[in-house]
């Protein structure tokens, strides 16, 4: 799938890929130390980026080829997508993708893996933007190192 290129004064896109991984939620931060240990996941001036949704449902029934036995009824397991940007690399992906095979609790991790285009701001265009945080109260969110 090719990707557009867009360009604009404000923003710089790089192509990549965008991991999502479900996973038990209690085992989430098993999954994001695990891709650490091979991969920075800097976005921009930030490393360690990665998102977390709030607790969902994953089901799923056992056909009986894999470890467990076949089931009759579906199971249902609380969970969380965790979610990340790669750079367009295939051999770091590789090796991340390996860390989360190694790390996950599942036999048959549900792991997608979707060509991705993300945007990067361009430093120093948006320094009086009253929307930005350094330029209005802080909120409860802001670290206090940058207050």
């Amino acid at each position: 799938m090719t990707l557009p290129r867009l360009t604009n004064p404000r923003f710089q896109t790089e192509q990549g890929f965008r991991v999502t991984v479900q996973v038990p939620e209690l085992h989430s931060q098993k999954i994001i130390d695990a891709v650490l240990a091979v991969a920075n996941l800097k976005y921009g001036d930030y490393d360690r980026v990665t998102f977390s949704t709030v607790s969902g449902s994953q089901q799923f029934r056992s056909l009986g080829s894999g470890r467990n036995a076949a089931t009759d009824d579906v199971m249902v397991v609380p969970c969380v997508e965790v979610s990340f940007f790669l750079p367009d690399d295939e051999a770091d992906t590789i090796k991340v993708l390996t860390q989360v095979y190694a790390a996950h609790p599942y036999e048959e991790p549900v792991i997608f893996v979707a060509p991705c285009l993300r945007c990067l701001h361009v430093r120093g265009t948006d320094e009086d933007n009253p929307n930005r945080f350094w330029n209005s109260d802080p909120e409860d969110w802001v670290p206090h190192e940058h207050r």
